[in-house]
């Protein structure tokens, strides 16, 4: 079970982006990858000919950032911590580390 979850509101830790919160739109699992919204974001030159829409231009596309640089957002305070994990009724849910409190959606 993987730490992090679509929708979760995530915290950028280091690199160029360090400091920058967004939540995440998809994640990759096998390459340890995820695109979080408004983060790490690049410009791509496209042709005329090669556009979808048949207008070139640069476009500004979001790159996946490794899972490692990135850390769930406490509902209770609002700052970066780390997740645990705890089993209740045969159910795994995710905790904060921080304050305790369950991070997964009901």
């Amino acid at each position: 079970m993987l730490k992090y979850k679509v929708g979760d509101k995530v915290v950028v830790i280091s690199g160029k982006d360090k400091g920058r919160e967004g939540s995440i739109e998809r994640i990759y699992p096998k390459k340890g990858v995820a695109i979080v919204s408004d983060v790490n974001i690049y410009k791509k030159h496209v042709k005329k000919a090669l556009a979808r829409d048949g207008k070139g231009g640069i476009y500004e596309i979001p790159r996946p950032i490794d899972l490692s640089k990135l850390m769930v957002v406490d509902s209770k305070s609002s700052k970066p911590t780390r997740i645990g994990f705890k089993v209740e009724g045969g159910k795994k849910l995710r905790i904060s580390k921080k304050s305790g409190v369950i991070v997964d959606k009901k």
